[in-house]
Order: structure tokens, then C-alpha cells, then sequence
């Protein structure tokens, strides 16, 4: 397995996974830009800032890499904590060598994991197949009851599904036997952010430990 140290959940991957059938019914699917936009920013793991910063490097890199290569090459993009996952297909390792060295001149890109194979591209089929199976992996993250979903960033080409976030070593190893349990999954990156329990604590909400008040009766 591929392990490289250092899902933000979408609701698409959510509709995909329920109109399949793989997701359970009882998880809430909540349809809706503001709401969802808020619930995602308050349990993403990445600062407001960062998660910002993210759109950006990838709406930038996409145009640069439009610029640059045209359509001779079909190139997907993912930021998660400005690290940059480039995953599709280009004609020759010219071109492969080239993209990344256009995404990583991207303002704000720390790193770039260059996952790009020389290939023609898949076909339409391949491809709803691998929505498919990214669908499916997010929908067992939801149903991990051990897990935050939203830690995940999930990607699937040809049936290699990469997984990115900031995430605890106990997480990571658990998302990664979920992961490979899931149908269609043919094999698993993981390109996470390694953080301790202690920092995970950190970023949880405090428990409410308020109690309600209770009245004594009346000559009590």
C-alpha cells in the first residue's frame, strides 16, 4: 500500500451512494447549498481559511493546467489542506512531468502528489463506475459509527480509491479497513495528515455538561 504522511463530504457522492441503494436509510441525506455549506465548514477538520484557500488551488490549478495542455490531457484535481492530489491520464510522461510542475507553482500549494498515469482515457462506463465506488466508500464511512465522514476526502480512479484529511493514525487505520471492505474498491492510497489524539480532542466541541435546573416544591 501506498502511505503518504504529510471526502469534506459531497453531498454528489451522497445522491450517487443512495440512488445505488448503498446508502443506509437511516443516515439523513440533507439537500440544500447553505445548509450543507455550513454543516461541512463547522465539521471540517481544516480552518475556514484553509478550506478556502483549497477551492482556490484547485479552481486555479484546473485553469493553469487548461492553459497549458489543453485537451490532450484530462487531469483531476483535489486540494486537502493545500496538499494536491493529481489523479486522471495524459499521453506521455512529458505531459505528466509538466502538469505537476504547474500545479505546484499554484499560490498557496505545499505539496503535489502526482498520481497521473500515461493512458488513454476511460471510458464513460469507467468512469460512472468509479463515481459508483467512490459513492459506496463514502457511504460506509457515514455508517463507521467509530468514524467522522467528513474527515475523508475520497477520490476514485480506475478503481484506486485515494483518501485524503487530517486524521488521527487510529482513524487512518480504521478508514483503510473500511475502505478495502467496500465492493468495487481494488486497491487503497492514503495520503493523510497524521495528527495526535491529543490535537484530535482539540478540534472536537466541548460536551454540553450544563444540567437543568430543578425546582424544589413549594415549603420544601
Amino acid at each position: 500500500m501506498k502511505y503518504v504522511v504529510m471526502k469534506r463530504l459531497t453531498l454528489a457522492g451522497c445522491v450517487v451512494a443512495a440512488l445505488a441503494g448503498t446508502l443506509s436509510a437511516c443516515v439523513p441525506l440533507v439537500v440544500g447549498g447553505a445548509a450543507a455549506g455550513t454543516a461541512l465548514v463547522a465539521t471540517d477538520r481544516r480552518t475556514s481559511g484553509a478550506q478556502l484557500e483549497d477551492e482556490g488551488i484547485e479552481l486555479r490549478a484546473k485553469n493553469r493546467i487548461d492553459s497549458n495542455l489543453g485537451t490532450r490531457v484530462r487531469v483531476r484535481v483535489n486540494s486537502y489542506n493545500r496538499q494536491v492530489l493529481l489523479t486522471g491520464e495524459v499521453p506521455n510522461l512529458q505531459d505528466k512531468q509538466l502538469v505537476e510542475q504547474v500545479v505546484s507553482r499554484v499560490e498557496n500549494v505545499v505539496s503535489v502528489v502526482n498520481e497521473l498515469a500515461v493512458l488513454d482515457s476511460p471510458s464513460l462506463m469507467e468512469r460512472s463506475s468509479d463515481l459508483l465506488v467512490t459513492g459506496r466508500v463514502k457511504a460506509m464511512l457515514v455508517d463507521a459509527r467509530d468514524l467522522s465522514s467528513n474527515a475523508f476526502k475520497v477520490v476514485t480512479e480506475r478503481g484506486t480509491t485515494y483518501l485524503m484529511g487530517r486524521v488521527t493514525q487510529r482513524e487512518a487505520d480504521r478508514a483503510t479497513e473500511v475502505v478495502r471492505a467496500t465492493p468495487g474498491v481494488q486497491k487503497v492510497v492514503r495520503i493523510f495528515e497524521i495528527i495526535s489524539e491529543d490535537e484530535l480532542a482539540r478540534m472536537l466541541p466541548a460536551p454540553d455538561k450544563s444540567q437543568p435546573a430543578t425546582s424544589k416544591p413549594a415549603g420544601g
